[in-house]
């Protein structure tokens, strides 16, 4: 009988520690969790999981609060809703491969997602958390380019998360401040993001991650938002590298970030056009009823951003960390085009006795060329000042590496889309290896320079630096050679080709 007993033990003990060894169900702080698995078994995936309370009702603009304890085990094998937002439609060259899906959206949307290769919680994988784009209005983590299996199997614990956008995410208003214990309000939208990454801090050990490892990363406004948090005090010791494609918030004058004062008296105008003439009322109202105010963005709120970029880092306060940014070649919105000779006009109208110099940066000989200037004008005014500007002043200080990239690949299309070239979010598909997903006419030099781009991001995530075995030597990038990736059909480091025109632009905005 005694036998019995121990073999009885004995048998359930291997079986739970089969269980964990698979990580079929893992224990996280709210309760257990089980997921799927890739086709080939070799990846654990887990979607939908809650880390933080749903943001509705009186907890519609707060700061996110610890998810309520479950019994039993939450499947969470599919994504959960995405933040609401106005419908996701095609445009341009963004096709569904780019977007969200249609349904479902809800203000009950703070959930992340897990891909890990790990076998057992021992393995300790270097992680890496994606915050997705959108221009604070939209996003959401089910787009089929941000899918992490090919990136956990090169070795890492990929976590995709949520955050409210919008006017929900990001509305300041004197009462909201006034009923905040720290006296803000505006950036709830960063605040699910640094929830999100306390939560990885606390659980990711489970899936095999290390919490001592993390890299945020993200792309346009999830770039943006690795800016604002390696500015924040609050991300201290949650993240130890970033990455950040397409955007930053980091030259005064533009994309700088409003004061408190201003985003309440935005809020407080927004409040009179939606009829509330109270927080109280304005929580009751539908979200759909708020949608109609579109808008929102990050704001020095005094508590998640103390002060702006720019001032964090020109006193050397912002979080040091390791840094891969970049921006590429036909990150581009425009509308009508001039032509060469209505764009030379309004060029010596606007800059006068600079003129000249203005036009041999951005040149226009003849429409074509009027054309490329205006593009790259759009490019470096948007994403390229700002990230080339956080490039120069961490490669000034010391303390941590700054890696620098120009995605220049002219992605490979159908007629309707040529045009576009290596257009904005382009680079994210080769970043996730995840060609598959976009219906283009894609070769092995595509292919290969996914392969590429993927490794470095990867090398970048596991030791603070993108080189590796079989890779272009890519150099840290510093203000006296000027070394940038050029990542295209034969990715080299070469010097910044167009220093002197983003340095004009950048005195253009100051």
């Amino acid at each position: 009988m005694k036998r019995l007993i121990i073999l009885s033990l004995f048998l359930v003990s291997a079986c739970y520690a089969t269980a964990q060894s698979n990580l079929n169900v893992v224990q996280t702080d709210a309760g257990k969790v089980s997921g799927t698995t890739s086709k080939d078994k070799s990846v654990h995936i887990f979607k939908g999981i809650p880390f933080a309370a749903p943001p509705v009702g009186d907890l519609r603009w707060k700061a996110p609060q610890p998810v309520t304890p479950w019994s039993g085990i939450k499947e969470c094998s599919d994504f959960a809703q995405s933040p609401i937002q106005g419908k996701p439609n095609e445009f341009g060259v963004y096709t569904r491969e780019f977007l969200i899906k249609d349904e479902p959206l809800s203000e009950d949307c703070l959930y992340l997602n897990v891909w890990t290769g790990a076998k057992t919680p021992a393995e300790k994988r270097p992680v890496m958390v994606w915050i997705y784009g959108g221009g604070f209005v939209s996003g959401g983590t089910n787009v089929p380019i941000y899918d992490g299996e090919a990136l956990a199997k090169k070795g890492i614990v990929l976590v995709s998360i949520t955050y409210r956008v919008g006017i929900l995410g990001f509305l300041a208003h004197p009462e909201l401040t006034k009923e905040s214990p720290n006296q803000a309000s505006g950036n709830y939208g960063l605040m699910d993001m640094l929830a999100a990454l306390k939560w990885v801090q606390k659980n990711i050990t489970a899936f095999g991650g290390d919490p001592n490892n993390v890299t945020i990363a993200g792309q346009s406004a999830g770039s943006m938002s690795v800016n604002d948090l390696v500015a924040s005090p609050l991300g201290k010791g949650l993240f130890n590298k970033a990455i950040a494609e397409s955007g930053a918030n980091f030259l005064e004058g533009q994309f700088g970030g409003i004061t408190l004062k201003q985003a309440e008296a935005e809020g407080v105008k927004t409040a009179q056009k939606l009829g509330a003439s109270s927080l109280a009322e304005l929580r009751k109202l539908p979200a759909e009823a708020l949608l109609k105010q579109f808008g929102g963005r990050p704001i020095v709120d005094g508590y998640v951003l103390p002060e702006s970029i720019a001032a964090v880092f020109a006193a050397n306060k912002q979080n040091k960390v390791p840094v891969l940014t970049g921006w590429n070649a036909d990150d581009a919105f425009i509308g009508q085009l001039k032509d060469a000779t209505d764009y030379t006009s309004e060029a010596k109208q606007k800059y006068g006795k600079r003129a000249a110099e203005f036009l041999k940066l951005y040149p226009a000989s003849n429409d074509e060329e009027a054309a490329r200037s205006q593009i790259n004008i759009s490019r470096d005014q948007t994403f390229g000042i700002q990230n080339y500007t956080w490039a120069k002043v961490q490669s000034a200080q010391s303390g941590a590496k700054v890696y620098v990239y120009r995605f220049t690949r002219r992605l490979p299309a159908t007629e309707a889309f040529k045009k576009y070239g290596a257009f904005h979010t382009g680079e994210v598909a080769y970043v996730f290896n995840n060609l598959k997903f976009l219906h283009r006419p894609f070769g092995p030099v595509d292919d290969q320079l996914a392969e590429t781009i993927s490794s470095y991001w990867v090398n970048f995530v596991k030791n603070g630096s993108p080189n590796g075995t079989g890779l272009p030597v890519w150099p840290a990038f510093n203000n006296s050679t000027n070394q940038v990736m050029y990542l295209g059909e034969k990715p080299a480091a070469k010097p910044l080709e167009d220093k002197a025109a983003l340095e004009f632009m950048v005195r253009d905005i100051k």
